[in-house]
């Protein structure tokens, strides 16, 4: 069975409906708790970055850790899916930079891709990216120009939260009581539902060219 590497930041933010895609594509994930200390191999196997409550160009220790391994991976090649934290991880990693926000963009927001598309995301964030060299702006939001990026096909970030699922928000909300701004009571399965059709296709998307970047896949 393939596998995909996945980086969890805190233990209420999993991967969430990235797991029912890999499931659905026959992908194992192994995933990997950077804040316990815990990171593959530096290398050019495709990884996910998740996000999580720290500030990207600061933060623990474990956070430093991770930089110089994602700056390693890197340089030889390897293809990240990343989102919010994540993304912040990437830009900097690639040559860009990331800065507070005047306000916290948070809760159901409407992000606008390039193409015109438009799709209600779930957001919880108080930085932005400045994006790296020959990076491609993909989708703004009202609040935050720099909602998703790709640097070529294989590297791509996401500031707004595709793979928080209705289970995703109940244990956000549930870990961080009231300081969590995410929706509470029945969900918005409409907008889930969208929300889950896009990500299965950016995903399957990515992994199509990483696969192609890695034939050992």
């Amino acid at each position: 069975m393939p596998t995909l590497n996945l980086i969890q930041h805190h233990p209420a933010e999993g991967p969430g409906a990235i797991a029912e895609w890999a499931a659905s594509r026959g992908l194992a994930l192994n995933i990997f708790r950077a804040d316990l200390g815990h990171l593959p191999p530096v290398g050019a196997a495709p990884v996910v970055l998740l996000g999580g409550p720290y500030e990207s160009n600061a933060g623990p220790a474990w956070l430093e850790a991770e930089r110089q391994w994602l700056a390693g991976s890197l340089d030889q090649g390897a293809p990240v899916f990343a989102i919010c934290l994540g993304a912040q991880l990437l830009a900097l990693g690639l040559g860009g930079n990331v800065r507070r926000m005047a306000h916290t963009e948070t809760g159901w927001t409407t992000v606008t891709f390039i193409e015109g598309q438009t799709l209600k995301v779930l957001e919880w964030h108080e930085d932005a990216i400045d994006l790296p060299p020959n990076a491609q702006l993909l989708a703004s939001s009202d609040q935050c120009d720099q909602q998703m990026y790709s640097v070529g096909p294989t590297r791509v970030g996401l500031q707004f939260h595709p793979e928080w699922n209705a289970e995703s928000v109940a244990i956000l909300n549930q870990h961080f009581a009231d300081e969590s701004p995410l929706p509470r009571g029945q969900p918005d399965s409409a907008a889930c539902a969208a929300v889950f059709t896009w990500l299965q296709a950016t995903l399957d998307e990515w992994w199509a060219a990483s696969s192609l970047k890695t034939p050992s896949l």
